[in-house]
């Protein structure tokens, strides 16, 4: 007798057992959110472990669905896990490592004006908004669907011909394939030029979803207003020459939106084959202004050594003038984006969001995501901007082969008493436009009357760092010198 109900228990665990792989998954999540689930729907969810404010669960696609409805509204809300095993073991690690990172520390300084400050100038909004269009245009971008593996595909082709409308030799981009999904995440690759094994990455997620049981979800703003930002800011960077010392990664995550699936492979094999990444920033959702500052940084499962660092590049960059941007911060949830795969793995990342959380757009995850509720991409293009700043000041300019650096040598520019005195005869470039700037980006001063040599009569200046931007002949790299007022 005790036999047959060993053997009936046995087979009654394993028919759980296979039940559970066949219907659900194993994921990680808010121990919070994982309570919540299991008093509102107990039969979408098991609690296998719990540690500190986490949980390991097993959890089925409807579980994860009144997540998103009725507890969360950004992101996942969990991680997903491939077994039971790594879903437990996963909880018992701090889940930001940052203490025992024993990777390379983020230089945490600002030097390159001389670099950002033009860049500033060339982000287009109509850019990101006509990108916007491009993705909402594929209809759905779920992972599962032929939609998304061919958006992920056309977008390589984008970032390649982008890249080579530049003559960039030093750009490489390349499909990600995963286990976990179908669709394959997209990384375009700038060389570091000097340190090339640090790495620098900014990413977004390229998938979408809605939980109306439908096939339309355009998901214009969660998150192809990301995947725009990051491109239209790698876009100015490759047209105004900038070569960097560490080598730059711009990533579109597959399949964030079924629990960071592709940034967390992605992640771990980084980690497990100690790639050197200095850090991380996210761009999941930027099109929507929904908070009196533009730009909230989320504080939870993120580094706040690295948030401090982008508040400050928007304190130098941003803090007045055209180029404006204001912030504050909030808290999110339980991986609520892709920088938490980042953080899993003990590498400091950032979240700049389009407001604060539970201010940011209630249209997401829904047919109404589409570019048409905003008509414009003028929030996005300040999330441009910081990601062009944070990426040029991290991965800094490479003085050796920066086309600016050379270019510069060979002309003489200087400020006296109001006068700016300049002679290119040297450079044997064709200066057509000079414009000059304080150090917060405001133009004090444009013209496109030049000689080859002269003196200008400028406007009364401020005292101290100001930016002289000479463009040359056929939209070419800009000849840049940094100025001392006194």
């Amino acid at each position: 007798m005790k036999y047959f109900y060993t053997l009936a228990l046995c087979l009654l665990i394993s028919i759980q057992v296979t039940a559970q792989n066949q219907d659900g998954f194993y994921a990680t999540m808010s121990l919070h959110h994982a309570k919540a689930l299991a008093k509102d729907v107990p039969n979408e969810i098991e609690i296998l472990s719990t540690f500190r404010n986490e949980a390991a669960v097993w959890m089925t696609q409807t579980g994860s669905h009144k997540l998103h409805d009725r507890i969360l509204t950004h992101g996942p809300g969990y991680i997903y896990r491939n077994s039971q095993e790594e879903a437990v073991t996963a909880i018992q690690n701090p889940q930001n490592r940052l203490a025992d990172n024993t990777r390379a520390a983020l230089d945490f300084s600002i030097t390159e004006d001389a670099t950002v400050i033009p860049t500033l100038d060339l982000i287009q909004t109509q850019n990101i908004e006509d990108h916007i269009l491009e993705l909402e245009n594929y209809g759905t971008r779920y992972h599962n669907r032929a939609s998304a593996t061919q958006a992920a595909v056309d977008l390589k082709t984008k970032w390649e011909e982008m890249a080579a409308s530049y003559g960039r030799t030093d750009v490489s981009v390349r499909l990600f394939n995963h286990s976990n999904t179908q669709m394959p995440s997209v990384i375009l690759t700038i060389a570091g030029a000097e340190i090339p094994d640090e790495y620098v990455i900014v990413g977004g997620h390229l998938d979408s979803t809605s939980n109306q049981g439908n096939d339309n979800a355009p998901g214009a703003d969660d998150d192809a207003s990301g995947i725009a930002t990051i491109t239209e800011a790698t876009r100015a960077l490759f047209e105004v020459g900038f070569v960097p010392k560490r080598t730059i990664e711009v990533m579109a995550y597959a399949a964030e939106e079924i629990g960071l699936v592709g940034s967390n492979e992605i992640a771990s094999q980084y980690a497990a084959n100690n790639v050197n990444v200095v850090a991380v920033s996210q761009f999941d959702m930027t099109l929507f202004n929904g908070s009196s500052n533009d730009v909230s940084f989320i504080s939870d499962f993120t580094s706040g050594e690295l948030t401090s660092y982008m508040m400050s590049l928007l304190d130098h960059y941003n803090a007045s003038g055209e180029h404006q941007v204001t912030y504050s911060t909030s808290v999110c949830n339980y991986g609520c984006s892709d920088h938490a795969s980042w953080t899993g793995q003990g590498y400091m990342a950032a979240f700049p969001f389009e407001a604060n959380f539970g201010q940011h757009n209630g249209n997401i995850h829904s047919t109404g995501d589409m570019f048409s509720l905003t008509n414009t991409a003028s929030h996005a293009t300040k999330f441009a901007k910081l990601c062009a700043e944070f990426l040029i000041e991290v991965a800094k300019n490479n003085e050796v082969l920066a086309v600016n650096d050379v270019l510069a040598s060979s002309i003489y520019v200087t400020i006296q008493d109001g006068i700016l005195s300049y002679d290119f005869t040297a450079s044997q470039k064709e200066v057509t436009s000079i414009q000059l700037y304080s150090i917060k980006g405001q133009e004090v001063y444009t013209t496109t009357t030049v000689s080859e040599r002269d003196q200008v009569t400028l406007p009364t200046l401020s005292t101290g760092v100001h930016i002289a931007t000479f463009n040359t002949e056929n939209n070419t790299t800009p000849i840049v010198k940094k100025l001392i007022v006194n």
